[in-house]
């Protein structure tokens, strides 16, 4: 038997992503719906709120996607959701592993939980130390590796190869997508007639979801991602037509932190998210706090990184159209909050 590297590994993920997946975009809007079947007893319908101080601001109707108040704090609980119910019994028996800088690890937890699967969880040693004994509460094993979850991947591909275990990928899964993009169907259930969706790119599984699940119900809506200015591996790689692996990484906001997004996700990217922009850690923390004073939310930096954009005329809405952003999750670091400037 061909023992192969970790490099090796990764490689032909992805060659079976390219081979497996493309028959899979789109997903249909019946998908979306299946998963919420499998999904929706062990998880939160999380509200949609108006503000009004951002529609003031902007001229346009601004609505507020709360996946903070989801379980877990996220909204990363749905695709597991969706791919461990698809597991056959003997992969449920040998257990599951995924590697994350925190949401993620969570998600999988839970639904392992829920599932009664036994998990183990490959965390970067940066990872909040909140979301390390979240996750542990939860039931899994957490293994803590390297900086970014690009070397907790790594980390996690030797574990599995030693113990037979089944990866559930934190992105770069069709079943992952379909769960994750649950949000955008209750989103386009709730508004239906919104003009703009606004979602947070860390490796793109929830823009990818979100964006099909949004088109294929009304294909007029415009899908635009946020993604660092310290990360800009999405925008990167649609730009240059291929994908690309970031020589380093700047950010510290771990929601949006990636060096290369998802096979998958970069294809359903290219498709059916109309624009990417950029906002810079210094504007989303001013957002965090913001967010905090005015609107009594308090949300991770990806989640705040959609109203940055908007705040700082990133994006540009024609006055009157109604735009939602997704806050994608309240579990932020503490350390960094503490870390704010309060004037």
């Amino acid at each position: 038997m061909r023992i192969y590297n970790i490099a090796q590994r990764s490689r032909l993920f992805s060659i079976y992503c390219e081979l497996n997946y493309k028959n899979m975009i789109p997903l249909r809007k019946e998908d979306f719906v299946a998963a919420r079947a499998v999904a929706e007893k062990h998880i939160h319908r999380t509200p949609i709120l108006e503000s009004e101080t951002l529609s003031e601001m902007t001229g346009a109707k601004v609505l507020l996607k709360a996946e903070l108040f989801q379980k877990t704090g996220s909204y990363k609980i749905r695709g597991p959701l969706n791919v461990l119910a698809h597991m056959s019994a003997d992969d449920k028996a040998k257990g599951i592993i995924c590697s994350s800088a925190g949401n993620h690890a969570q998600g999988v937890a839970y639904a392992a939980r829920v599932h009664g699967i036994p998990a183990t969880v490959v965390m970067s040693m940066n990872a909040p130390q909140a979301k390390v004994n979240a996750t542990r509460g939860y039931g899994a094993t957490v293994v803590q590796h390297g900086e970014i979850w690009d070397d907790a991947y790594a980390k996690s591909l030797e574990i599995q190869a030693e113990r037979g275990l089944t990866y559930i990928h934190p992105f770069d899964n069709p079943r992952l997508v379909a769960g994750q993009g649950t949000v955008g169907l209750e989103i386009i259930e709730d508004v239906p007639d919104v003009d703009y969706v606004i979602v947070p790119i860390g490796g793109g599984g929830l823009i990818s979801g979100v964006a099909m699940a949004l088109k294929a119900v009304k294909p007029s809506v415009k899908v635009i991602g946020v993604e660092s200015t310290g990360a800009p591996a999405m925008k990167r790689s649609i730009s240059e037509g291929r994908r690309i692996t970031l020589p380093s990484v700047t950010s510290v906001v771990d929601g949006l932190v990636v060096r290369q997004v998802g096979e998958y996700n970069l294809a359903v990217a290219k498709q059916f998210v109309d624009d990417i922009v950029l906002v810079d850690d210094t504007e989303i923390f001013d957002t965090i706090i913001w967010l905090m004073e005015r609107c009594k939310l308090v949300t991770e930096g990806a989640a705040a990184a959609t109203v940055c954009a908007l705040m700082t005329g990133r994006i540009a809405i024609p006055p009157g159209k109604k735009v939602v952003c997704v806050l994608s999750g309240g579990n932020l670091k503490l350390e960094q909050l503490r870390g704010l400037k309060w004037n």
